[in-house]
């Protein structure tokens, strides 16, 4: 059974009730190797911790692309989602400063003019709905990436003895992207399935799609390198298709369901392996 505009306000109401953000004092920072953590995962605690520090700026990007923002939408972003992600950015900083990482300053600095242009765009007919699935595919991929790489690191520091990190840091921030995850899954759906969307409207996403999509935390080459770094040091590029059909699921259900035996949208593919191939360069100590 599909869901509801209603049901969708019901699940974001209840997700908040029972997923408060994180507390730091409830986390235990013990680490029995701070060298071994910091040469580990240290790049994977600076990504991850600017990327979800960020949300400030991530909010204020969404208010000037959504002018006239769906209730729930608002409800959503503004008190749950950036509350929680940015104590997932708080809890991060502190395990990277605790094994002697400088943190990588968070972009907060302001909206571009492409992200105002395109909320000018919204009032025009039919087009707010288009903007609304791009925002909603862009938040299901990723949080979908989140949850696999929370997953994978708290893997990693556990089989590594690094218990305390893992299970009061780690296993915490997981739990709640999957709730993330399903929110931008399940309004994607009623917007397609329940309010509706043109033939003209799903063909604009496609190509709009096609042509903005970019991984999380990526706004140049430099951060396109670092994004293969923790791609590498999570095993991303053993099961690169794999991992690329988890991230693509949501568009290849509503944008490309007609193309039979599709397994990954070509654009996720290109942009994991070209992040991969400038990490790899940088590494050999080629410039980018």
């Amino acid at each position: 059974m599909r869901g509801s505009r209603a049901g969708l306000h019901r699940f974001v109401q209840s997700f908040a009730a029972e997923h408060p953000p994180l507390s730091l004092a409830a986390a235990d920072l013990t680490i029995n190797d701070p060298e071994s953590v910091r040469r580990q995962y240290g790049g994977i605690f600076r990504y991850l911790t600017r990327v979800e520090l960020e949300v400030e700026r991530n909010v204020l990007e969404l208010r000037a692309l959504m002018p006239d923002a769906t209730e729930t939408d608002r409800f959503f972003y503004e008190d749950v989602w950036s509350p929680q992600e940015l104590q997932h950015g708080i809890l991060l900083d502190a395990v990277q400063r605790r094994f002697g990482m400088t943190p990588a300053p968070p972009d907060v600095a302001g909206v571009s003019a492409r992200i105002r242009l395109a909320g000018v765009l919204s009032h025009l007919p039919g087009m707010l709905a288009v903007i609304r699935l791009l925002y909603y595919l862009t938040g299901a991929a990723t949080e979908r990436s989140a949850v696999i790489a929370y997953s994978r690191l708290a893997e990693g520091l556990r089989t590594t003895g690094e218990r305390a990190i893992s299970e009061t840091v780690i296993a915490p921030i997981k739990r709640q992207e999957p709730g993330h995850f399903a929110f931008y899954r399940l309004s994607a759906e009623v917007l397609v399935h329940e309010e509706g969307l043109n033939d003209w409207q799903l063909h604009l996403v496609r190509i709009l799609r096609k042509r903005s999509f970019d991984l999380v935390g990526v706004n140049n080459p430099r951060q396109r390198a670092d994004f293969g770094d923790v791609a590498r040091a999570l095993d991303f590029d053993r099961d690169l298709i794999a991992v690329a059909r988890q991230v693509s699921l949501v568009e290849r259900e509503l944008l490309w369901a007609q193309h039979h035996g599709l397994k990954v949208p070509r654009y996720f593919l290109t942009a994991f392996q070209e992040a991969i191939a400038l990490s790899t360069v940088r590494s050999a100590g080629l410039e980018i």
